[in-house]
Formats: C-alpha cells, sequence, structure tokens
C-alpha cells in the first residue's frame, strides 16, 4: 500500500526558538515501512503546502494519515483530509497524535466523512493492523481505533523502545530542524512516559503514569547512526533512573561519540542524580530545559510540581557548575496583574539562565482541562498553542498581551542585545560558515511573530473548528478516567518502571 504520512505546520513558537524533527511520525514511518508498505513523509514545518498538493497528486497514495501532537493543528488537518478525498476519494484517511487522543470522537465529527479513522495512544503498534483492517475490513477492532463504527479495544503500549529506528532517511531538508544555537540539531528518544502527576501536562494522563527506557545498547547503536552534530533528547524527563543515564554514556564513551546535547528534566532528578549529569556534562550536554513554572511556593502547589523553590535554585546553581546553560520554563497564570509581569521581568533580568514565558492552557487529557475549561473565552483550536490567552485575564487582554510581549523582549535582549552581541555573532558565524541559517533567522524574527497587535488579531479570525468541551460532571474525573495507556501485565519491569512516591 501506499502510505503518505504528514506533519502539520509550525506553530507561534516554532517560527524562532525551535523547529524539531518529528521523531513520532518518523518511528511510524518505520513501522509501516517494515511490514511491507511503499512510505512517504511530508513535514509542512520544513515543507511547503504547494508540495503536498503535487506530491499527493503524482504518488496518489492509498492511505494518507496526519500527525496531530498539537491541537493547534487540528484545523489545519481537517482542511487537508478534505482536499485529499476530494482528490482521491478512495484513499484512507486517518490521524493520530497526542492530543487528538483526548478528543477523538469529537474530531471524527467535525471531519464530517473525510477522516475515517483516528488512533488514539501511540503509533507504531498500531499502525500495521490500521493498514490491514483499511484493505480488509474490521476497523473497530483495532486497538486505539475511533471510526464511524465505534470505539475499537484500549490502545496498546508499544512493547519495546528499541524497535522500530525512526525513519530518518525519509525526512528532507533536514537541516532545517534546530533548537537555539544547535543548528542543525536531530532528535533522539530514550524513554517514554512520565510518573510525575502535573496538573496542567498530559504526558502522564497519555502513558498512565508508566516509565519505559531503551536499552543502552540501542541507544547508543541509534547516536551513531545520526549525523547532525547536535541531538535534543526528547524524554519528558531525563535521566530518572541513574544507571539508565550511565549505561547510555558507557556506550557512547565506547563508541567514542561526541556531539551536543540538549536535554529536558527536573530540579529534583538533577539533585539526585549529580554524577549522571556531570558525565553527560563530559560527553556534550551544552543545554538543558527545567520546567521550573513557577518561581514561589505558592505557584509550584497549584501546578503539583511536587519541588520546592530552594530545590529549583539549587538545580540552577548546580548547572552552572557543571557549565551547562539552562532554559527555564515559566507559566504565565492569566491571573498575573503589571506587578507580577514586573517581578518576573526581575527575575528573569536577575539570574544568568534563559527564561521562557508560556501561557496557562487547560489542554484536553490534563486536570485543569477538567476545572479550568468550563471559562474558556474561545475554543478555537488555533489559539491553544501556549501562546495566547484562552481563559479569562486579569488585565484587559490588550494590556495582558502587552504585559507578555514586553517581559519576553526584555528577556530577549539579555540574551541577544548588545551585551552578548559578540558571543551571538560568533555563534551566528559558525553556524552560516556551515551553511545553517535558522539561528541567523531566529535572531531577526522575534518582533514580527511576537506582537500585541498580531496576538490579539488571533483572537478575532473566522472560527470553523472549535474544541470541545469536558462533560459536565458533579465532581472531577479520577486519575484513571483521564487515561488512554494503562499499564498491562504483559509488560516486563525492565519496559515499565514504579510510580515515584
Amino acid at each position: 500500500m501506499r502510505v503518505m504520512l504528514v506533519h502539520p505546520s509550525a506553530l507561534m513558537y516554532s517560527e524562532i526558538f525551535l523547529r524539531l524533527e518529528p521523531l513520532g511520525l518518523e518511528r511510524v514511518a518505520a513501522a509501516a515501512r517494515n511490514v511491507g508498505h511503499e512510505v512517504r513523509v511530508v513535514d509542512l514545518q520544513v515543507l511547503s503546502r504547494s508540495l503536498l498538493d503535487r506530491e499527493m497528486a503524482e504518488f496518489a497514495p492509498e492511505a494518507l494519515g496526519l500527525s496531530l501532537n498539537y491541537l493547534a493543528n487540528v484545523p489545519e488537518a481537517i482542511e487537508i483530509a478534505h482536499q485529499a478525498k476530494a482528490m482521491l476519494p478512495e484513499c484512507f484517511v486517518f490521524l493520530g497524535g497526542h492530543s487528538i487522543s483526548f478528543i477523538a470522537e469529537h474530531v471524527l465529527e467535525q471531519a464530517d466523512g473525510t477522516v475515517d479513522a483516528i488512533v488514539r495512544g501511540e503509533g507504531e503498534p498500531a499502525l500495521p493492523f490500521l493498514l490491514d483492517a483499511a484493505r480488509d475490513g474490521g476497523l473497530k477492532t483495532v486497538p486505539g481505533v475511533v471510526c464511524t463504527e465505534g470505539r475499537g479495544p484500549a490502545p496498546k503500549l508499544l512493547d519495546s523502545l528499541d524497535d522500530p529506528l525512526p525513519a530518518r532517511d525519509l525526512m528532507r531538508k533536514r537541516k532545517r530542524y534546530f533548537i537555539g544555537e544547535l543548528d542543525p540539531c536531530a532528535s533522539i528518544e530514550f524513554t517514554r512516559g512520565c510518573p510525575w502527576d502535573c496538573s496542567f501536562c498530559s504526558a502522564w494522563t497519555f502513558y498512565g503514569r508508566s516509565y519505559r527506557k531503551a536499552s543502552p545498547q540501542a541507544a547508543g547503536a541509534e547516536m551513531a547512526s545520526i549525523r547532525e552534530p547536535n541531538v535534543f533528547i526528547v524524554d519528558d524527563v531525563a535521566f530518572i533512573r541513574p544507571e539508565h543515564g550511565h549505561g547510555i554514556a558507557a556506550e557512547l564513551e565506547r563508541r567514542r561519540i561526541r556531539k551536543r546535547y540538549y536535554l529536558e528534566t527536573r530540579s529534583d532528578v538533577l539533585l539526585r542524580n549529580r554524577e549522571v549529569f556531570e558525565r553527560w556534562a563530559r560527553l556534550g550536554l551544552r543545554y538543558m530545559f527545567l520546567g521550573m513554572e513557577a518561581i514561589d511556593a505558592e505557584g509550584l502547589d497549584l501546578y503539583r510540581k511536587r519541588v520546592t523553590p530552594d530545590d529549583n535554585f539549587r538545580a540552577l546553581e548546580m548547572a552552572r557548575q557543571m557549565g551547562i546553560m539552562v532554559a527555564i520554563n515559566l507559566i504565565v497564570d492569566p491571573a498575573w496583574d503589571e506587578e507580577r509581569f514586573r517581578v518576573v521581568r526581575e527575575f528573569a533580568l536577575a539570574v544568568p539562565e534563559i527564561v521562557h514565558l508560556t501561557v496557562m492552557t487547560p489542554y484536553p487529557g490534563t486536570e485543569i482541562w477538567h476545572t479550568e475549561a468550563r471559562q474558556l473565552t474561545t475554543r478555537d483550536y488555533r489559539l491553544f498553542d501556549i501562546q495566547h490567552a484562552v481563559v479569562p485575564t486579569k488585565l484587559p487582554l490588550d494590556v495582558f498581551y502587552r504585559e507578555l510581549v514586553r517581559t519576553q523582549a526584555v528577556i530577549n535582549r539579555k540574551h541577544l542585545g548588545l551585551r552578548t552581541a559578540f558571543g551571538a555573532l560568533g555563534v551566528l558565524g559558525r553556524n552560516l560558515a556551515r551553511g545553517q541559517t535558522n539561528f541567523a533567522r531566529m535572531l531577526w524574527k522575534f518582533g514580527s511573530v511576537y506582537n500585541v497587535q498580531r496576538q490579539l488579531a488571533d483572537h478575532h479570525r473566522h472560527v470553523e473548528y472549535e474544541l470541545p468541551l469536558p462533560p459536565s460532571r458533579e465532581s472531577p474525573p479520577g486519575r484513571q478516567d483521564l487515561y488512554i495507556h494503562t499499564k498491562a501485565a504483559t509488560h516486563s519491569r525492565r519496559q515499565a518502571d514504579p510510580e515515584p512516591g
């Protein structure tokens, strides 16, 4: 079967700070190719919509799959589904991905017959069976599938993260993937899942708080196959288990692999497993993303981070001692006033770390979706990108965006202004010498992407597709009710670790 897989266009923050290769789509592509299908991938983050149109006509896929890890891409995916059915009425069109797993029935209805099936949960174990069912019938029997006939059995977790390896050879314009100055940058996955339960996050509800690990041998072999000099480790929380981090490090040392790395972890994990991160710093770990989320205890409790402000500041100091640059994320509460924005600006200027701001957004699959969603001021999918306010703001909306953009601009000037110009120019020169322009484009695009007029105008666009509201309940749902995957007894203890206390 001819199978085309499509990743939608980049979101707002991806226009500046990063553009990551679609690792999940690459693994799904490999799963399809491994059972004999002819696969083509079109990533609209780096390729044009006109190219997709041409390739849809030339390749004439018998099955077309769209990845929907982000709510903001839902309208675009539905439009592409309509186009595919108009061009190729017999083409089997399906959607899958993280975000759509929580609202599959709703999107299936919105697609108005142009989507044949939606895959909930992990795509690798489902896709071979889905494609067989598309050809032979029996869609409702495929685990994780939602179709007009109803919902199939519960989604299955991938048995081992060691296989399938991402089909990186199917990607075009790989040099367009980057994160910050790491340009170009590939991505790799060592673990899947998160055993914590932050109220704003859906990683733990998607995976049912399971936590699985690739073997160090497979991780080392995959890293050796990556050509890019920079690698982003996509794990939700890197190196929770120190023996696993040490095991992969040993493989990289044995293979004499030297690259520059960027990863994401938690402050408490860094503090507890210092030796692992020191070892990785020697291997080339240069950047670390820490989701601090708040600078005070009240905010940390609100998001159920299970760390203290002191933990966060000790972790920052530890990273500085290792020579690792930290990017801090803070969640902007729509209830902030001008004074709170001022305090955050002062904090951001007082620390040497990079500070990113994301707006608190209730997403399906998170606990705050069931506590905050009834207050939504909009249900336009496109605004659910953590850069727009979708619940009432304490400040008038234009003032909120003014303060948000002002704070982001101050932070941006701190790292790319005159004080750091020589360092930025050095990085820029090295990247340009290698023909890499992503970092250069990032330096000059901030003002055109982040501005009050643009963000306000986004609220006034015509809305054709809207997010559903959660069902009415007398009390919030239980934890298990939020899970997409549940832990199965068939998974080995090596693959599924217990939850942290």
